[in-house]
């Protein structure tokens, strides 16, 4: 009864969206809201980034020729930290403030390095570790998707936004490859920044807000709870429900190797497996063309078949297999095999992200996929430090290509990686298919604030998630 009683409760909410939609309750923009305008930001950004691939590898060995792989890690460290310490706090005040700002907001910060990438290439790097703090657009994407499809919907549209970040990297590194080559860095870097303020603009000027204001908490008199801004505060949280805890680790040590292997990989492909920088841009387009494939067809056919936990299981064994290939791999061809693996193991983020939304109430989308995306930033500062390290440690530099064919293991982060999956899903299997979400509120009272505000839009006997939910918004 409980689960039918939710399912009521958002069919309503979701309807009520619409109809102040339609009665002008929304800014600037075109048409109503939908998937396609998330979709377009997501590919702009992302492309625009696509594009400087082949220059960023070089500045970046340029910039540090010695211990390359541990400065790479420290800057992308850096990068995720701040990251991890912002993505809540984002979320949470695009609850209140509605998201079209906000991702104007991490758009243009996240993209405000790249015309710095030929003035200074050290100032390039110091801005893009500090661009951390805004660089989440990814949770109000997820928020803004959440806002405008039912609970059935969602799948299928974070499949589409996962995808569309693996379609702008299908041939953007290969188009700035060959720019770069041809005409020279300066008109990669310009193009790139042309793109990203056709993205700003496109915002500015077409996106229209997901979350009118007569649907925002605000709206209501509520105050912003500061406490579930504050990151370590929200992974505390964590542990007062078994389901999200699990959730929660399941993506902490599945996204840590994925996190540094990002990082990383396209350096180590042309610097230690001799791969041309179009060999490497020929093998990012075809993982994009197989991560997209996977995250649309593949994924809804899974979710359909297997379930969201099974989906998210078998994931999680492609991770291993493709992290535990790269990590033994020797040779080009076994990176292009581990590589088709890879593009399977895509799955996992919109099938995690689809489980999540599931159990957050309309209102606090946001909220929790900015907490996922917080746990992913944690990930994105510790993974490429780790993997800097690791390769430091085991003295794999620039200078000593020939150590691929001497070496027993080639890649040692990668099979440290492949371990660290294999814990996310003896962890995962313990994540229940169906959360009782009636069960958990109970459970919940005990950690409730006493200052509840009484206007909360949910009747008194709904039943909430713990984590997701704030009880002053």
């Amino acid at each position: 009864m409980t689960q039918k009683k939710k399912k009521r409760v958002n069919r309503s909410l979701l309807l009520a969206k619409k109809i102040i939609i339609k009665d002008g309750g929304t800014p600037q923009g075109f048409g109503s809201p939908s998937v396609y305008h998330a979709v377009i930001v997501i590919f702009l950004e992302f492309f625009a980034w696509g594009l400087l691939t082949a220059p960023t590898l070089g500045a970046l060995h340029e910039t540090f020729p010695k211990h390359t792989f541990l400065m790479n890690g420290l800057v992308q460290g850096v990068k995720g930290l701040l990251s991890f310490l912002s993505a809540p706090l984002i979320g949470a005040l695009s609850d209140v403030w509605g998201r079209k700002s906000f991702l104007l907001l991490t758009v243009f910060f996240t993209c405000a390095p790249i015309p710095l990438l030929k003035i200074s290439p050290w100032w390039y790097f110091a801005v893009i570790s500090v661009s951390g703090v805004f660089a989440v657009t990814f949770s109000v994407i997820f928020a803004y998707v959440a806002d405008i499809t039912q609970e059935h919907e969602r799948i299928m549209a974070y499949g589409m936004v996962s995808a569309t970040f693996a379609a702008s990297l299908v041939i953007s590194p290969a188009i700035g490859a060959y720019l770069s080559q041809v005409y020279g860095d300066s008109l990669v870097v310009v193009l790139a920044s042309a793109i990203a303020m056709l993205d700003i603009c496109f915002i500015l000027v077409a996106v229209p807000e997901s979350l009118p204001e007569k649907m925002r908490p605000a709206s209501w008199g509520a105050p912003i709870s500061w406490e579930q801004a504050d990151p370590f505060a929200s992974l505390r949280k964590v542990g007062q429900d078994s389901t999200v805890l699990l959730i929660c680790i399941t993506v902490f040590l599945s996204y840590l190797p994925e996190a540094g292997q990002y990082s990383s990989f396209f350096l180590y492909l042309q610097q230690i497996m001799g791969f041309s920088p179009e060999s490497v841009a020929a093998f990012i387009a075809v993982l994009g063309l197989l991560s997209i494939v996977a995250q649309t067809v593949v994924l809804s056919l899974l979710m359909r078949s297997i379930g969201n936990k099974n989906t998210i299981l078998l994931g999680l064994g492609f991770q291993i297999l493709q992290l535990a290939w790269y990590g033994f791999g020797s040779e080009p061809w076994m990176m292009w095999a581990a590589g088709a693996v890879a593009a399977m193991s895509s799955i996992t983020f919109p099938a995690v992200s689809a489980l999540i939304s599931r159990t957050a109430d309309p209102d606090q989308q946001g909220v929790g996929q900015g907490m996922i995306t917080g746990i992913r930033g944690l990930c994105n500062g510790l993974g490429p430090a780790l993997y800097g390290f690791i390769f430091y440690i085991f003295h794999v530099e620039l200078d000593q290509p020939s150590l691929k064919t001497h070496a027993i293991i080639p890649g040692p982060p990668f099979l440290f990686g492949a371990c660290s999956v294999l814990l996310a899903l003896l962890v995962a299997l313990f994540i229940p298919e169906h959360p009782h979400m009636g069960a958990r509120a109970g459970s919940w009272k005990k950690h409730t604030s006493p200052h509840g505000h009484p206007h909360s839009p949910h009747p008194p006997g709904e039943a909430k998630e713990p984590l997701l939910q704030d009880t002053n918004v």
